[in-house]
């Protein structure tokens, strides 16, 4: 296998359950507190974690779970729950978010770095989802040695795309925003929550499914 065709096999399916651009949106309304300079900041924090996750998930996450006795179910339900209940938090942000920017501009940078890993890295833009995509992608790994390692470069070109496209994306949310003017970013804003609380259920009932399904397997 060719770089090039494991990186297009790699891309694509990162692409779609990473999705920068609705990430953006998610991005751009839980920083809504924070000023122009640190959000450009942040983005490019959640990029570079972002690849790290990737990374990581690509190269030895199969390895990391089984050291931990994880499985891709249960960390498909753990997360999906995380990114469930954030998202019922999101439904109210529009008007707390007015009502924070006063009461938190003393520590906004503060509390840009400490959000930059969990939640917008973990879980909203590199997932459970995203994990497990990455881990299976890495099991695909050929077994001779030439082959490992075009297959290795081309994946990790295509999760190094996607963190690019995530800073690139996340940091002209803001201006992206702007654009489509207040009451319709309120309005989008409650929409990408509640579709994100849909994902969310989503990947909980995926874990569960596939553990139910395991368990049936097993037998008595």
């Amino acid at each position: 296998m060719t770089a090039l065709t494991a990186f297009l096999l790699a891309f694509p399916a990162l692409f779609s359950i990473v999705n920068p651009p609705g990430g953006a949106f998610i991005f751009n309304e839980v920083t809504g507190e924070l000023t122009h300079d640190e959000r450009r900041r942040l983005a490019g924090k959640v990029g570079l974690y972002s690849l790290v996750v990737m990374l990581v998930s690509l190269w030895g996450g199969a390895y990391v779970l089984s050291f931990f006795g994880i499985s891709i179910a249960a960390l498909r339900i753990a997360g999906g729950a995380v990114v469930a209940l954030r998202a019922l938090e999101m439904l109210n942000a529009p008007e707390r978010n007015e009502a924070r920017k006063s009461e938190q501009a003393g520590s906004s940078a503060e509390m840009s770095d400490s959000m930059a890993f969990f939640p917008l890295t973990m879980p909203f833009t590199t997932g459970p989802g995203t994990i497990a995509v990455a881990v299976t992608l890495g099991a695909e790994r050929p077994a001779y040695s030439g082959g490992l390692l075009m297959f290795m470069l081309g994946v990790s070109a295509a999760a190094a795309a996607i963190a690019l496209l995530i800073w690139l994306l996340y940091a002209a949310a803001e201006r992206a925003s702007a654009w489509i003017g207040a009451a319709a970013r309120r309005s989008l804003s409650r929409l990408t929550a509640f579709l994100l609380v849909c994902i969310g259920v989503q990947i909980l009932l995926a874990g569960v499914e596939e553990e139910v399904a395991r368990y049936l397997a097993s037998g008595p």
